[in-house]
């Protein structure tokens, strides 16, 4: 895939990680209606505490919620699943490695869609995998 001229800004970020979340199988398509996918420059404190970070540079992305094995009705009061990318963590990356930007993006979306599911990370990355 061709790279974009410029760096995106949150917007069009949320648009390419929109894209990737919606080239998923029709099968996983039917369990994310209700995921909000949401992009910020960085983790808060409190995100990056959650997960045994401290660095805002070291996490690209995050989901939030319970695996749709764990979601029951019982939980209404529950905010919806979210995956979060960071973006300035992802450009840093991109740089570093070379690595095309739409290929990262999708992949973090598909790593953090994978959480939704329970997904180990070898199941994450046979998903990748598959053709679009």
């Amino acid at each position: 895939m061709e790279k974009p001229a410029s760096m995106p800004s949150v917007e069009e970020m949320e648009a390419i990680a929109r894209r990737a979340l919606l080239s998923l199988p029709d099968t996983f398509l039917e369990h994310l209606g209700d995921i909000v996918l949401q992009v910020e420059d960085f983790a808060t404190t409190e995100q990056l505490s959650a997960v045994g970070l401290s660095n805002k540079w070291d996490l690209s992305g995050l989901y939030q919620g319970h695996p749709v094995s764990l979601q029951s009705v019982w939980a209404s009061g529950d905010l919806p699943p979210r995956i979060w990318l960071f973006r300035q963590p992802i450009l840093a990356e991109h740089r570093a490695t070379g690595e095309d930007l739409v290929h990262l993006i999708r992949h973090i979306v598909i790593h953090e869609a994978g959480h939704h599911f329970g997904f180990s990370d070898e199941d994450m990355h046979r998903l990748e995998d598959e053709p679009r």
